[in-house]
């Protein structure tokens, strides 16, 4: 396999500082960073970016995080392995992904949850994590970003 382009942050180097700081400011709200981790990895499979999903997995596998944990992100809502308070961050994620896929892109019941398990600074975090993961997602699966490249 072979990516058709460069990734455009790396054509546009001022492109990058900014995204790079963006990440950094979603993480740095205190939430852990498994869960953080987890977000991206839903978040890359929704969208089909191999390269994230790749990098979610390696990341949260140095993290520490279980084969269970890792290997079922995609089915957090039948599996015993997660928290409520992750669950709501993961749901909360993925309505955010797929903001077309109802007419209300993120039903209360979605945030209502969503805030009985995070602060309002929590809350900029997962959504912050979530757009910046979908904004590398759009970058990464169009020029077809081979796994494990970067």
């Amino acid at each position: 396999m072979e990516a058709r382009m460069k990734n455009p942050a790396t054509i546009i180097p001022a492109a990058m500082k900014p995204i790079m700081e963006l990440m950094r400011a979603a993480q740095s709200q205190g939430l852990p960073q498994e869960l953080m981790e987890m977000i991206h990895l839903r978040v890359s499979q929704i969208n089909g970016c191999s390269f994230c999903v790749d990098t979610g997995y390696k990341n949260l596998r140095k993290l520490g995080a279980s084969d269970e944990r890792v290997g079922l992100v995609s089915a957090w809502r039948e599996a015993p392995y997660y928290t409520d308070a992750e669950r709501a961050a993961l749901e909360l994620a993925e309505a955010s992904t797929r903001l077309a896929d109802r007419t209300d892109a993120v039903p209360d019941e979605i945030w209502d949850n969503a805030t009985a398990h995070f602060d309002e600074r929590q809350m900029a975090s997962i959504l912050l994590m979530t757009a910046v993961t979908n904004l590398f997602n759009r970058l990464n699966a169009p020029i077809r970003q081979v796994a494990g490249s970067w």
